[in-house]
């Protein structure tokens, strides 16, 4: 194991456990065992169904994107990006969103560097639907105006709450600006002209370590705009790029209804569908933090406190995240292992393939 990815599974456990001990530190364990007891476990299959449904939508918005570099059969893209999602569940540092262009780039010849920035473009779009439908629940689904919780020395109310969406949908703005800039090529000549000079200006440190904040960090920053760039230069034109947002959003819809569908196995948990997706964003962000693998403690973080917004008790937050959480992610494990027999995937081989471009 490399010195990267030590510090990341350090950096991982060190917030998992802390926010497992957070969210789990009031719930009483004979409660929450009562409580997973009563949970009508029948609801598990319509919601793997619909979760697998979304992934089979990735696949569609990743084959549309790849298609202006080369037209990629279903099978040929399905398979890798199972296979990733399965390696992020289960090895830490999100080796996956690496492992898939280098399947890709061994299975059908496209080259790392545009697999990868197809994948960059992926998560970019993700994140504006993500932040987009997070503003829009947090400023017209109705949150009790008596709410109050608290995160360490601070206290979350609703006003909070609609002042932090308002907040959001200017970064979006913002955000897309910057994509839009980004995917100009003289813009981006001109930024990292720009980054490049920053490790001269540090003057307070040797030459040899300006050098090496240069390539640790400038470099890679650097890479990943371009890697982005390429990424959206397959799209061409801006009617692909509507369609991939829409794909995108559809994604995001379709994943919030199988997290709401839960809810109907979870006793006394009765709240509607915008509710639910904002729960299941809250807990996208919770979890985009360092992580061990599977995203365990992040993910029950987020979702005991999503719930707690719309005054759902504790126990019956914190039965439903771990429900959930298992029922999201072994259905992801399981196909991911059967793509990798079905293709032939040698692990140990892609493991220190994914090292080596790190």
């Amino acid at each position: 194991m490399n010195k990267k990815m030590f510090l990341s599974l350090f950096a991982g456990f060190f917030f998992s456990l802390t926010a497992l001990i957070l969210a789990f530190r009031n719930i009483p364990v004979k409660d929450l065992a009562l409580y997973l007891g009563s949970i009508n476990y029948i609801w598990l299959v319509p919601t793997i169904l619909i979760s697998l449904a979304s992934f089979i939508l990735r696949v569609f918005r990743w084959q549309w994107i790849l298609k202006s570099h080369k037209k990629i059969p279903f099978a040929n893209a399905y398979h890798p990006l199972m296979i990733g999602f399965m390696l992020n569940c289960i090895l830490p540092g999100r080796i996956g969103e690496l492992a898939r262009p280098l399947i890709l780039k061994k299975n059908e010849d496209i080259p790392f560097s545009t697999g990868l920035g197809s994948i960059v473009t992926e998560r970019l779009f993700d994140m504006i639907c993500l932040i987009t439908l997070l503003a829009c629940m947090l400023l017209f689904i109705d949150i009790d105006s008596s709410l109050s919780v608290k995160v360490s020395q601070y206290t979350l109310s609703a006003d909070t709450l609609k002042s932090i969406a308002i907040g959001m949908v200017e970064f979006c703005i913002v955000l897309i600006a910057g994509i839009i800039a980004v995917s100009i090529r003289m813009f981006r000549e001109f930024i990292a002209s720009c980054f490049l000079k920053i490790p001269g200006m540090m003057f307070f440190i040797s030459k040899d370590r300006q050098k090496r904040f240069e390539e640790k960090a400038i470099r890679p920053l650097i890479g990943l705009m371009d890697h982005f760039a390429q990424g959206l230069s397959l799209l061409q034109n801006p009617g692909k790029i509507v369609t991939c947002f829409v794909l995108s959003m559809t994604i995001w819809l379709v994943q919030a209804l199988s997290y709401h569908i839960m809810t109907f196995a979870c006793p006394g948990l009765s709240i509607a569908y915008t509710e639910t997706m904002a729960v299941m964003i809250i807990i996208c962000f919770f979890i985009a933090l360092p992580s061990v693998p599977g995203y365990w403690g992040l993910w029950e973080a987020g979702g005991v406190f999503g719930l707690a917004l719309f005054s759902v008790a504790a126990e019956q937050a914190a039965g439903y995240t771990l429900i959930n959480h298992v029922v999201q992610i072994i259905p992801v494990i399981i196909a991911g292992i059967v793509s990798a027999l079905i293709i032939g995937v040698n692990f140990k081989q892609l493991y220190r393939q994914t090292q080596d471009t790190v």
